[in-house]
């Protein structure tokens, strides 16, 4: 049976447009976390939101890996810290690391063991049948980008704070958490409550004028 959707007045739009834009300038990435724990449904809800994001061919290309065993964390805060110390050190360039320093950000992550939750996207660049045969996906970038955005938003409007993770390159990833081939790392998210002492920089977002343009 296909789905109709539903038409809102007008007025109702503008309201939640305008509320919906309020509650999301107040969203900033957070890098010190409280380890109090969070309702864990709250995570999986914002998941499950994640996971309605527009696809390529709808093949939804994407799996969310949410690890609670602290081993496997420090495991990973141990490879990305090892990376990161590489990058910091020269891979990144010069430019980029100028680009950083604004930032205040260096090769320890801390908040991948601190984060009462933690979730690591991966890609799914082609489909892995059970007997080895592989059919391609489309636009997997594209499709798993808007996924963590929109669970960026989920998260941020069920009240938790959130973290993007990119460590370059990330393969570690896939052999820690004993993803498939197909799989490739594309963000790890550590999720939960602002440290009481949590400050970020005071940045200035483009205002709507810079990045809308009308024609």
């Amino acid at each position: 049976m296909p789905y109709r959707p539903e038409r809102m007045p007008a007025e109702e739009s503008l309201a939640r447009a305008a509320a919906l834009r309020e509650r999301m300038e107040r969203r900033r990435t957070v890098r010190q976390f409280a380890a109090d724990p969070v309702p864990e449904q709250v995570v999986r809800d914002a998941i499950a939101c994640a996971a309605t994001a527009p696809s390529g061919a709808h093949q939804q290309p994407w799996t969310f890996v949410l690890v609670k065993d602290p081993q496997i964390r420090r495991r990973i805060r141990a490879a990305a810290e090892e990376e990161e110390r590489v990058s910091y050190e020269g891979r990144l360039g010069e430019e980029w690391l100028a680009a950083l320093r604004p930032l205040g950000t260096d090769e320890v992550k801390p908040h991948l063991t601190d984060a009462p939750q933690l979730i690591v996207v991966f890609q799914q660049r082609y489909w892995l049948g059970p007997d080895g045969s592989r059919r391609k996906h489309y636009y997997v970038d594209e499709s798993v980008g808007i996924a963590v955005g929109m669970l960026l938003s989920a998260l941020h409007l069920s009240g938790l704070a959130a973290l993007v993770h990119t460590p370059s390159p990330m393969g570690f990833l896939r052999d820690v958490l004993g993803r498939p081939v197909n799989e490739k790392a594309f963000a790890v998210i550590p999720v939960g409550y602002p440290a009481p002492d949590c400050e970020v920089p005071d940045l200035t977002r483009k205002g709507l004028n810079q990045v809308l343009v009308e024609v």
